[in-house]
Formats: structure tokens, sequence, C-alpha cells
């Protein structure tokens, strides 16, 4: 039992990994500058007990990942931006809703939000270092099965 996050995490990089569009992916938020071209990261946002699919014998649990997809603003012109990172988007949902439970680590990707978050993203700019940076960060739930036992 346990959370696995070392195996959660990397199933999570893997899927962007595997699309080939990043130039880098890291399975931590970045304290420096990303880099020029699509750059992406994963990290745990929330941890919640899952309160209504939890039974007698083990509690499971909503792992809560935020995974950002960066690009400098100056890396394309504007108009391109926004639709190259979309695009970066639309292939990171395929692959998290294709593979629902990450190769059987999880019970499910809560895409409807079942457990009350939804599969989504939202844009923004970010600002590291010197540079502005257009990101999209997606909010990935991840519902995991019998995580910690229960004393009787």
């Amino acid at each position: 039992m346990g959370i696995g996050i070392d195996g959660l995490t990397a199933a999570v990089s893997s899927h962007a990994q595997a699309l080939g569009v990043f130039e880098r992916f890291n399975g931590a938020e970045p304290k420096n500058s990303p880099g020029a071209g699509l750059s992406g990261a994963c990290w745990v946002q929330d941890l919640l007990t899952d309160t209504t699919g939890s039974g007698l014998a083990a509690t499971g649990m909503v792992l809560i990942y935020n995974v950002r997809l960066y690009m400098h603003v100056d890396d394309l012109a504007p108009e391109t931006l926004d639709p190259a990172m979309v695009k970066a988007l639309d292939l990171l949902f395929g692959a998290y809703i294709g593979d629902f439970t990450l190769g059987g680590l999880i019970r499910n990707v809560d895409v409807r939000g079942a457990k009350g978050t939804p599969l989504g993203g939202r844009a923004g700019y970010q600002q590291i270092e010197a540079g502005v940076f257009r990101v999209f960060t997606i909010t990935l739930p991840l519902v995991v099965n019998d995580v910690w036992a229960e004393a009787s």
C-alpha cells in the first residue's frame, strides 16, 4: 500500500514524453527558465481522501496533478502561439483519457469530475527569471484505490 508517487509521476511524464512534441518534460515544477520551444512539467498539487470509493479495509485517494505546458512568448508569432500549445494540450488529453488507468496504476483518470475535480486546462502567463512564458495548466485528477490500510 501507499501512494506510489514515483510510479505515478513517471506514468504522467511518460505519456507526455511519448507524444514527441516537447523539447523537455520534467517531473517537477521548474524553478529556472524552461528554455526555447515547448516544455512541460508535472507535479502533485492536491491530495484528498476518496470519500465515496473507499472500503472498510482501505482508504483510496484522489491525487491531483498539475501538468503545465510552457512556451516563451517570443518563440512563435502571437497568432500561432496559442494554437500550437492547444494542439499539444489536445494530444495530452487524448493520451490521459485513452490510458484511463495509466497502465493499471490507478482506478481512473477522473475525466468528468465524479470525485470533485474534472480533467481541465487553463491558460495564463508566467514570468520565470527574465522571460515571460505562455502557459497552459492541466488539472489531472487521478483516483487511486487502497492507498492506506484502515485499522479495526
